[in-house]
């Protein structure tokens, strides 16, 4: 079964800008020269460019570049112990048009991307993959994307549009402890978006509106979409329009036990055809070799996190939980229903400020497809679950490693070995042992 990362609100980026020429959720930096240091504390490692790259800064012109490589391996079950090595590169330009000197409230985005060698994915007997990392810009091999170039406009304090092609991945469904592209936080996809929006493609053309009833997207932020339902990264998209998908969020922030915390809610709808999961084997079948079509789908999902230990909110540290839950019909993406809990850390220690750390499950009910012959019906999948526990470690602020375990019983209940012999071997729950390291640029 092939799958397409992406997540639900394609447009939902614009979380990252706290009005003209602030980004919303990053951590602001002491000083106005945010790339300076020696090699050991600033936050990248190529530093401040000889003053070049904190005078672009100032000038609304930002490079953000990191290569991320994960060691990981099959310990135990799963459909085959194998150990396997990929990495991913990302190369993002923002551009702030009131900085640069030229007219208020106007924001680029380009972002290039590529992935080399492979992952256990297909491996563990899971749907939902371990390695979120291996799988953009398009899974498998080795490949290179333009996922993202886009354009947003702020007409007042209040209200902004966007048009572009969106990287729907890290800008949707976002989560304090729980969100990416498994290159900080977990490696699972289950942590890192909700599998039931997995209609919407990773990479996809679009357009929307943004509301921020109180001028300041930390506190609450609206968005609404349309979206084309198919997209990659690889290609332009205008070619292949297809949908629409239309979605609409909103994210406010809380404050309850007077620590910071956040509650998300959404969904969308797609018009878009697809094949549906369950298929019928009859004559009308065999002669036209055509599958079931299913038209249309929908999707509705929440999420929350809150601090429950918080020594200074300014730093953005802390201990805390989160969650998800997500609703579909089940077909085409057989996931009809899926939650998600656990704890995360930002600095757990005060010795250790810039490491991360969590522990989290999730469970997913399946649909489980059915295939009707003429003297029987197969199902081919059962529920799934997954328990997920990392460190991040910050050896400086620009070198990450991260050592990680997880244990999934997954969906898939047998392998088949033979068609003609019906021969099957069973897939035990997988034990997955994972290595990653991060720099920084």
């Amino acid at each position: 079964m092939k799958w397409r990362c992406s997540t639900i609100v394609a447009l939902s980026w614009l979380l990252l800008w706290n009005g003209p020429g602030t980004p919303v959720g990053a951590e602001e930096e002491p000083s106005d020269r945010p790339y300076s240091g020696d090699l050991f504390s600033r936050s990248t490692l190529t530093g401040d460019w000889l003053g070049s790259r904190n005078d672009l800064a100032a000038r609304g012109i930002t490079f953000d570049a990191n290569m991320t490589q994960i060691g990981q391996g099959v310990m135990s079950g799963g459909k085959s112990s194998a150990w396997e090595y990929g990495g991913r590169g990302d190369l993002t330009l923002h551009l702030d048009t009131q900085k640069a000197g030229l007219w208020p409230g106007g924001f680029l985005t380009v972002e290039l991307e590529g992935n080399w060698s492979k992952g256990v994915n297909g491996k563990t007997g899971a749907l939902v993959p371990v390695n979120t990392n291996q799988l953009f810009p398009i899974p498998g091999g080795t490949n290179v994307g333009l996922p993202g170039w886009n354009f947003a406009q702020f007409l007042s304090h209040y209200a902004g549009v966007t048009f572009g092609k969106f990287q729907t991945v890290t800008n949707g469904d976002q989560n304090e402890f729980a969100h990416g592209k498994g290159d900080v936080q977990f490696f699972n996809l289950a942590f890192n978006l909700n599998p039931a929006l997995l209609t919407v493609p990773y990479s996809t053309l679009g357009a929307g509106a943004i509301l921020l009833p109180t001028k300041d997207p930390n506190q609450a932020i609206i968005t609404a979409t349309v979206v084309s339902a198919t997209g990659s990264a690889s290609t332009a998209g205008f070619d292949d329009l297809d949908g629409p998908i239309i979605a609409g969020e909103g994210r406010v922030r809380t404050g309850f036990f007077g620590l910071t915390g956040h509650q998300l809610v959404g969904g969308l709808y797609s018009y878009k055809r697809y094949t549906s999961v369950d298929q019928r084997l009859d004559l009308d079948v065999i002669e036209n070799r055509t599958l079931v079509p299913r038209t249309g789908s929908w999707a509705v999902y929440y999420n929350f996190d809150q601090y429950l230990y918080q020594p200074d909110k300014e730093e953005n540290r802390g201990v805390g939980v989160f969650g998800r839950f997500g609703a579909s019909p089940g077909d085409p993406i057989p996931i009809k229903y899926f939650y998600s809990i656990g704890i995360g850390a930002k600095g757990p220690f005060e010795s250790r400020p810039f490491d991360q750390c969590g522990i989290g499950y999730y469970y997913s009910t399946i649909n489980n497809p059915s295939l009707q012959l003429p003297f029987t019906t197969r199902k081919f999948l059962q529920d799934e679950w997954g328990f997920e526990a990392y460190y991040n470690i910050a050896l400086t602020r620009w070198l990450l490693v991260t050592p990680d375990i997880q244990v999934v019983g997954g969906a898939q209940k047998n392998e088949i070995l033979s068609v003609r012999d019906r021969e099957t071997k069973g897939i035990g729950d997988a034990v997955v042992l994972g290595f990653r390291g991060q720099i920084v640029f």
